[in-house]
């Protein structure tokens, strides 16, 4: 049976092109620093995004941590979302490694602004922790892109107090299409910036974290200190290449498929969405009827041959990706109709 997956832009499978590419890749070891393609990869990363450096590494947590390790000291605190990556999907991993407290900032549209930071700052006392980072994103974990005027005024903030920013944008050349900007415009304003190659990019594994050229060499002492220094990584690299060159211009692609979702779902009945917070891929939507069987939705997807994340609290969050079609759309809701009724 073919699947139709929704579940996330994690599950895009390389591309043929891809497949031949890290079959023919020329390889190294990188942990020497000498595997040519990883080193490609990690220039053009640093150029796309307007960093003097960047670093391979297996995984965007990887990437984000390594971030908050080399930008902070032990029992510092660091400002970040309620809802971001870092606190919510990264299993508490910046207490255990970095060493550090969580400053939360709860908004309702989970974006970090200049005065979050300035009431959250930390100022000189002798019983408190120190203030050590700034940790934001963009795209947000809802789906939704920051405006680049908040980016703005919360950096500004952050360099008020010398505060380091930290960007988690795994999606960020999602962002970009959205706002319709080159990424360097949006990573203008944060002094390091991951970004996810195997979401919406189609690579197998692997993410990007750029920085200075100091940063990036403290942080590749601590990639190895973590496990994470790869040796041929350049069959892994190679893909990421063409993520980089190719993928990236058809994101706009998902985009449209995840509007065209949108509009189908609001149509039907006892589904509810907001159909001006689709920025990008991914579709947020409630199911509202009365004593709705969430397991049985979702088991009665996947037998149709769709997958899907569960919904117990009756809230969706469907993903589009370079695996989803509009074809494969119209089935899924003529599908989620029936079952729905």
């Amino acid at each position: 049976m073919k699947f139709t997956d929704l579940r996330s832009d994690t599950v895009t499978l390389p591309t043929d092109e891809m497949r031949q590419a890290m079959a023919s890749a020329v390889v190294g070891d990188d942990v020497y620093e000498d595997d040519p393609t990883v080193s490609r990869l990690e220039a053009l990363s640093a150029e796309l995004t307007g960093f003097e450096a960047a670093l391979f590494v297996p995984s965007g947590t990887m990437a984000n941590q390594l971030a908050i390790m080399v930008h902070t000291k032990r029992g510092d605190e660091i400002i970040v979302g309620e809802n971001s990556h870092i606190v919510a999907h990264e299993v508490g991993a910046a207490a255990i490694l970095a060493g550090v407290n969580y400053r939360i900032v709860s908004n309702p549209d989970d974006t970090i602004r200049g005065k979050d930071i300035v009431a959250n700052y930390r100022e000189d006392d002798i019983h408190c922790p120190d203030t050590g980072l700034v940790c934001t994103e963009n795209a947000l974990a809802n789906g939704t892109v920051v405006p680049l005027n908040i980016m703005k005024d919360a950096y500004l903030a952050a360099k008020t107090h010398n505060l380091p920013l930290h960007l988690d944008g795994a999606r960020l050349f999602n962002a970009a299409v959205h706002l319709k900007v080159d990424p360097k415009e949006i990573t203008q304003y944060c002094d390091s910036a991951m970004f996810a190659l195997s979401k919406g990019l189609c690579s197998p594994i692997g993410s990007i974290l750029c920085g200075s050229s100091l940063f990036i060499k403290k942080a590749r002492k601590y990639r190895k200190l973590l496990g994470g220094g790869m040796r041929q990584a350049g069959i892994l690299a190679a893909a990421g290449l063409i993520s980089l060159e190719k993928m990236t211009k058809r994101l706009y692609q998902d985009h449209e498929n995840a509007r065209y979702l949108a509009g189908l779902l609001s149509e039907l009945p006892h589904i509810t969405l907001d159909l001006d917070k689709v920025h990008i891929n991914m579709v947020f939507f409630k199911m509202t009827k009365p004593n709705f069987n969430h397991p049985a939705f979702a088991a009665g997807l996947l037998e149709k041959g769709i997958k899907i994340n569960p919904g117990d609290t009756g809230g969706y969050r469907f993903v589009t990706h370079n695996d989803i079609s509009c074809g494969d759309i119209d089935c899924v809701v003529e599908v989620i109709s029936s079952l729905i009724g």
